[in-house]
């Protein structure tokens, strides 16, 4: 049995006593397909291109519009000594190190210490990346919430679940709702994809099992 056809196996994905012979299309019903999920992958790429032009034409400024302004940070003489700590050892040295640095440096510490406060402030996210990522979000979470709703209002399951499982998983897929769906998944591989470049949070870590359990 090769990689394929074990990841696929029936009895990974269907209730005891289904195969996937029993989702076999015709003319006029359409199950879902496993060769679907691979169109989340353009899709994630559309929604990263979506996601950069809203946020170059609408985003940014409305942000302005809205007085987001980023704040004026102090800039950093270039020093290869202490630039070479910051990215190898650490962004907060020690007193030590600190002592260490400035006759490396031939600098006071009080400097030392100025220019790492410096450094690490050019760092953080600036207000209108946080504006335009948090716009994003916030629009397709609200669009995408009231379209389901708008898909799933008039499906009798989505009033009475017990007439999903009498069916599952003889269950036709409407196109509007496989759309949807792949639109969902596309969705979070984009975010698994740009979370490297987004404003790294607190939560860094969380998001991505989130976001892992969510594609899952």
């Amino acid at each position: 049995m090769g990689v394929s056809e074990w990841f696929w196996h029936h009895e990974f994905w269907l209730p005891p006593g289904a195969t996937w012979e029993d989702l076999k299309e015709s003319a006029d019903v359409h199950y879902p397909q496993p060769q679907d999920l691979l169109l989340c992958i353009p899709g994630a790429l559309l929604l990263i291109f979506v996601r950069c032009l809203f946020e170059r034409t609408v985003a940014l400024p409305l942000g302005r519009g809205l007085g987001v302004r980023d704040k004026r940070r102090p800039k950093v003489q270039t020093n290869a000594t202490l630039e070479s700590f910051y990215v190898l050892l650490g962004r907060t040295p020690k007193e030590e190190d600190l002592i260490s640095l400035a006759k490396q440096s031939d600098l006071p510490i009080k400097e030392v210490q100025t220019w790492f406060r410096h450094r690490r402030a050019q760092d953080h996210p600036r207000l209108s990346k946080k504006f335009c990522e948090v716009s994003w979000r916030f629009t397709f979470y609200f669009t995408s919430f009231f379209s389901a709703l708008a898909l799933l209002y008039d499906k009798p399951w989505f009033w009475d679940h017990t007439v999903c499982w009498l069916k599952f998983p003889q269950q036709p897929l409407p196109p509007a709702l496989g759309w949807f769906y792949l639109l969902e998944l596309s969705f979070y591989c984009s975010l698994m994809a740009t979370l490297p470049f987004d404003v790294k949070r607190k939560d860094f870590k969380e998001q991505i099992i989130h976001h892992i359990t969510t594609i899952t």
